[in-house]
């Protein structure tokens, strides 16, 4: 067998929710890094990955990412695709580049913003900072007209008086780019110890961000894929002390479109 660059875990578990020989998506559960790096050899979706798939992404080597093709925050739970074939690879990151890969998330914030829907329009830059009451330096990203383009169309789900769950697409692909553009709208996510005040970090138990759907045209056959991940089981228990309706399962009123935000010219700007 030949040497893996990057070591199988099968203990990092995670769910598929799509597989071809082609590429694969799977629901990456909270509390877990995407790749390895500093403190996570061996303990990342990556480790996880390769004990399912090791000689297909060996194949694809680490200028491809071994596959991947996006990443998850570490706190954050959900849909995260894998190429399985350089071909594949190199059509959905061109697909990535060019925008054609739709991401949507669910996020529960401390508020709604003021408006149902609309654009997010706002520079990201990234810089070295703390996060929250972590003294440890790391990089975040922040508001400033020095940083790149950033856009993410949002609309509320649902809203009470204790808190509000937001959709979110975004359509560029910065870091920690939903959590800062709610942040701005006053609508920062619960649990989010970088971007939230005190009270906001200590609302959930962890981030309460959830990658729910991933659509995108098949590199190989041409197929409209939209693939889905229900609620996270971890964050049920918050809805229901907020008040808010699992949106899994929620039924869509009398004329609403079924397919949710499908591009940023569909909502008002922000």
């Amino acid at each position: 067998m030949a040497t893996l660059s990057i070591k199988p875990n099968e203990r990092v578990t995670f769910r598929v929710m799509h597989e071809d020989d082609h590429v694969a998506v799977v629901s990456k559960p909270p509390g877990v890094v995407t790749m390895p790096g500093l403190g996570h050899d061996d303990d990342s979706l990556l480790n996880g990955m390769f004990a399912h798939w090791g000689s297909r992404l060996q194949n694809l080597g680490k200028a491809r990412d071994f596959g991947l093709l996006h990443r998850l925050d570490r706190d954050t739970s959900g849909l995260v695709m894998v190429a399985l074939s350089p071909g594949s690879y190199d059509a959905l990151r061109r697909a990535f580049e060019r925008r054609e890969v739709q991401k949507f998330y669910w996020a529960v914030c401390r508020s709604a913003p003021k408006r149902a829907s609309g654009v997010v329009r706002k520079p990201l830059e990234e810089f070295q900072g703390v996060m929250g009451e972590d003294t440890r330096t790391r990089k975040l990203c922040r508001i400033g007209n020095a940083g790149k383009e950033a856009l993410t169309a949002f609309r509320v789900l649902s809203a009470t008086p204790k808190g509000a769950l937001v959709e979110c697409r975004p359509v560029t692909g910065r870091l920690h780019q939903v959590r800062v553009h709610l942040a701005s709208l006053g609508a920062a996510i619960l649990g989010d110890d970088a971007y939230g005040p005190s009270e906001v970090r200590r609302a959930s138990p962890r981030l309460a961000l959830h990658a729910h759907r991933l659509s995108f045209t098949h590199p190989v056959t041409g197929e409209k894929l939209d693939v889905k991940s229900p609620w996270p089981a971890d964050l049920r228990r918050l809805l229901a002390r907020l008040g808010l309706d699992r949106p899994d399962i929620k039924k869509a009123a009398p004329g609403e479109a079924s397919g949710g935000i499908q591009g940023a010219h569909e909502v008002d700007d922000d």
